[in-house]
């Protein structure tokens, strides 16, 4: 099997390096809000269509002889910009042609572009010219850097993209890969309940608690984040407690990822096919608060929900389960989430009596006494099961709500 992924390390960098480095980046950024005005002018205008990649990336030779300093940037990075535009717009058309269809679902394509800021997001890609050898990367038109090498780097190199992340500098290397072609010794199926009180329950019983990370800093971040609103905007002193504030952020993603990772890896390693609920999280984690004429209720609960279910991360945990189980050869497929967790797994007996609380499932027609999300997982696992054998698991997007309708989670390339 061939696949792609990607090694993420950090820039050993002098202060000149790191000045060289936003320069790459602030060009790039001037390219792609260039370039978007241009677009964003076109689009507006109903007579207009859009330039094409091709005539993007040819306004490029006259925006050097505009701007001349864009000449001390790299040019392929620059018409990495303009490719990157283009395929923003392409999402953002694909998007629209879902919604007018009624096909459109979470998580498909992003938006309408948005212009670049700086200091946020710098980024900036090679597509070739680049060499890696030991612990040192060369970057064309910016020399050699060292990085932090924390592991080997398996496969071929098709790209490099440099990244800031707060304070920091990053190299990401892109590889193809060939991996042996997977052989199943794992067990065959399992149903997987997501939740705030356990994050995943397995329809073994088997369960994982949740790490609750945000919550672990939140009275911290809080206190941060109350000195920063008493400093004057940016001001030497504001930069200073700013940087503390996303100092806790970066401490709260990066722990959050590597909790999921090692669940995901977990999973994908034990089971070969995992059903899970077919979750609307938007709409799920979406405020209660109503509006001036129709004020809602229980907005201060509701709002705690919202940030339990938003601090679990179920959309990174899914995305990241599909690629690991894909990898290999197993699949992750979805069900019609309604009545998982008020149906009894061995009568089938359908009321919302059954759940008595958070956790505990108590059956009314057959006494099954059992934790509330071991009910549900084992619901989904038939659902989906259901589903494969009478072949309605290959249904596309999310407006039929059938028993077992497991559409294949997208994984990336």
């Amino acid at each position: 099997m061939l696949i792609r992924k990607g090694y993420k390390f950090r820039l050993k960098l002098s202060e000149g390096e790191d000045r060289k480095l936003k320069i790459f980046s602030g060009c790039c950024r001037f390219v792609w809000n260039k370039a978007l005005a241009v677009q964003d002018g076109l689009f507006r205008d109903e007579d207009q269509n859009l330039l094409s990649k091709t005539k993007l990336l040819n306004l490029l030779s006259d925006w050097k002889q505009e701007h001349p300093f864009l000449k001390e940037s790299y040019s392929q990075i620059l018409q990495q910009s303009l490719i990157d535009l283009d395929r923003a717009y392409q999402g953002f058309f694909r998007r629209l042609r879902k919604i007018r269809a009624g096909d459109f679902s979470e998580g498909d394509d992003p938006g309408y572009p948005k212009f670049k800021k700086k200091y946020l997001h710098d980024s900036f890609r090679f597509p070739q010219g680049f060499r890696i050898e030991n612990r040192h990367i060369y970057l064309p038109k910016l020399g050699w850097f060292r990085f932090y090498k924390s592991q080997e780097i398996e496969g071929t190199p098709k790209n490099v993209t440099v990244s800031r992340d707060g304070p920091h500098w990053y190299v990401s290397v892109q590889v193809e890969q060939k991996i042996p072609d997977p052989c199943s010794v794992r067990e065959p199926s399992t149903g997987l309940d997501m939740g705030v009180s356990r994050f995943v329950t397995l329809s073994n019983g088997s369960f994982m608690e949740p790490l609750n990370v945000f919550r672990g800093l939140e009275s911290k971040l809080a206190r941060e984040q109350k000195k920063l609103s008493r400093k004057v905007k940016f001001s030497s002193n504001w930069k200073k407690q700013k940087a503390k504030v996303q100092k806790i952020h970066r401490k709260i993603r990066d722990t959050r990822l590597d909790f999921l990772h090692k669940i995901s890896r977990w999973i994908a390693d034990k089971y070969n096919t995992v059903f899970v609920e077919d979750l609307r999280i938007g709409n799920m984690s979406a405020s209660a608060k109503g509006t001036v004429d129709n004020p809602g209720t229980n907005v201060k609960a509701k709002s705690g929900l919202n940030k339990s279910i938003l601090d679990q991360g179920w959309g990174e945990f899914l995305r990241q389960l599909g690629y690991k189980l894909m990898w290999k050869g197993g699949e992750l497929l979805r069900v019609n989430p309604a009545n998982t967790s008020v149906t009894c797994s061995r009568c089938g007996h359908v009321s919302s009596d059954n759940r008595k609380s958070q956790s505990r499932f108590e059956c009314e027609v057959c006494a099954l006494e059992i934790n509330a999300d071991h009910n549900a997982a084992i619901n989904i696992k038939t659902l989906g099961q259901r589903g494969l054998v009478c072949g309605s698991n290959r249904t596309s997007g999310r407006k039929q709500k059938l028993p077992g309708n497991g559409d294949r989670v997208p994984v990336p390339a």
